[in-house]
């Protein structure tokens, strides 16, 4: 990590809603462990929304997310990746890096309160983001 200033990311977490409702906290551990495990300083984890999938993941028809952001460098997202890769707990995740000043719909926000601005906008965004990505 020579010095380099951490970046701000969002990342998706998506697990089996049956995992989550039996076995909420050992899954925000395995969560929390694997962004340890990559240098990440988190600045909020929590549960976004339960859902039915548009198709089938890992043989699953529904997933819960879970909203997480974090700073880290950038060579640590591909660690990230890898380990939920490896996981069994985890089905998939989608990262981000968050723009300073600036949310995925243009408008202003603050950069020390970026989950304020996702919760104002509710899971419809979630939504539209995972039609296109399917």
């Amino acid at each position: 990590m020579s010095g380099e200033k951490k970046q701000l990311y969002e990342a998706m977490f998506l697990v089996d809603s049956a995992v989550a409702v039996s076995d909420w906290e050992a899954l925000n551990d395995t969560i929390r462990k694997i962004l340890d495990r990559n240098r990440t300083e988190v600045v909020s984890q929590r549960k976004w929304d339960e859902r039915r999938l548009a198709y089938n993941v890992k043989g699953k028809s529904r997933g819960t997310y879970i909203l997480c952001y974090f700073r880290a460098d950038g060579e640590s997202i591909a660690g990230i990746e890898r380990d939920v890769k490896l996981s069994e707990r985890i089905m998939r995740v989608l990262i981000l890096r968050v723009m300073p000043g600036m949310t995925g719909s243009g408008e202003e926000e603050s950069a020390s309160e970026p989950v304020a601005a996702v919760e104002e906008k509710g899971p419809q965004k979630a939504e539209k983001g995972a039609e296109k990505s399917g």
